[in-house]
């Protein structure tokens, strides 16, 4: 009886699991032919299936992302994957302003179109700082984003129907902002799910001054995803991680669904400026849909990046 009670257990427990981690995936088959497409963080995980499907309907991907080395290998990778050769990397540290800047001026300078930017890489729950001095996961997160996204947006409105797809997380409920601290930085994650609700507003407050302007902008939760973000902490907690996010976490290319979905699809257009969760729109919690917050959020981040 025993070990039936055990192949019973293990049984149900196989199928809660299953149903915890299904998703929809995005069956949209636009194809991209003649776009171009910026993905931050293309490297790894979410990033590179996102680049991996982006290639394959046809676009040209630059994948934006600091270290070189893995820019370069992931690049082969997404090539032999994707069956394209409209594949490469460029250099940006999003947690040095400056860097965000130089970027800019040589993507400008170098691509004539921009039609999809995805905002996709991220700091987790770390204590650090910025070359700048703003927090790790603020600084790169939101502020990092935030100057990316306006020192692109010219380029964006010239060739548009163009979108803004900024990756987010379901933690932003657990935060508010607090404008008189948003360099805040002492608990890991509440440092974290401010930067993520920094990104919720960004975007809604994105998607109001670009309205009527052909650019549509989409908050994204991707779901809670097995990906290499643990390698930012002690080798015990990475051990802990891998067991709960094999239980519990979808992998990166289930994660990257929504994300492609709000990069192509003719439906997500029609909710800019929203918030998405497994390939449809969700709802946010009240305090994250304040438009008078989102505005405020908008010009302390002009400030702060100096845009203002």
């Amino acid at each position: 009886m025993y070990v039936l009670y055990t192949i019973l257990a293990s049984l149900v427990t196989f199928f809660v699991m299953k149903w915890l981690k299904k998703r929809r995936y995005c069956t949209d088959p636009k194809r991209l032919d003649g776009k171009t497409v910026v993905i931050t963080g293309g490297n790894a995980g979410i990033g590179k299936e996102t680049a991996v499907a982006m290639a394959m309907r046809g676009a040209r991907v630059i994948i934006a992302c600091r270290d070189l080395d893995k820019a370069e290998k992931a690049v082969r990778e997404i090539k032999l994957k994707s069956r394209s050769l409209a594949v490469l990397h460029m250099e940006l540290d999003l947690a040095n302003l400056r860097s965000v800047r130089e970027f800019c001026k040589s993507f400008l300078q170098k691509e004539k179109r921009l039609d999809i930017l995805i905002n996709n890489a991220a700091m987790p729950s770390v204590l650090d700082w910025t070359d700048d001095s703003f927090s790790m996961c603020f600084g790169v997160n939101h502020l990092g984003h935030f100057l990316l996204t306006n020192l692109l947006l010219p380029r964006l409105k010239e060739c548009a129907p163009s979108r803004v797809v900024t990756l987010t997380c379901s933690t932003y409920k657990y935060q508010k902002l607090d404008f008189q601290d948003l360099n805040y930085n002492l608990l890991p994650f509440f440092t974290y799910s401010r930067s993520k609700l920094a990104n919720i507003y960004f975007s809604q407050e994105l998607g109001r001054i670009a309205e009527g302007r052909g650019v549509t902008t989409y908050a994204v939760h991707p779901g809670f995803v097995q990906s290499s973000w643990t390698c930012h902490y002690s080798f015990l907690f990475r051990m802990l991680m891998q067991v709960i996010m094999w239980m519990f976490f979808v992998s990166s290319e289930v994660g990257a669904q929504t994300v492609i979905y709000c990069a192509v699809s003719d439906e997500a257009a029609k909710h800019s400026g929203g918030y998405f969760v497994d390939c449809r729109p969700a709802t946010l919690r009240p305090f994250a849909r304040d438009a008078g917050v989102a505005k405020k959020l908008w010009e302390a981040s002009e400030r702060l990046v100096k845009l203002a």
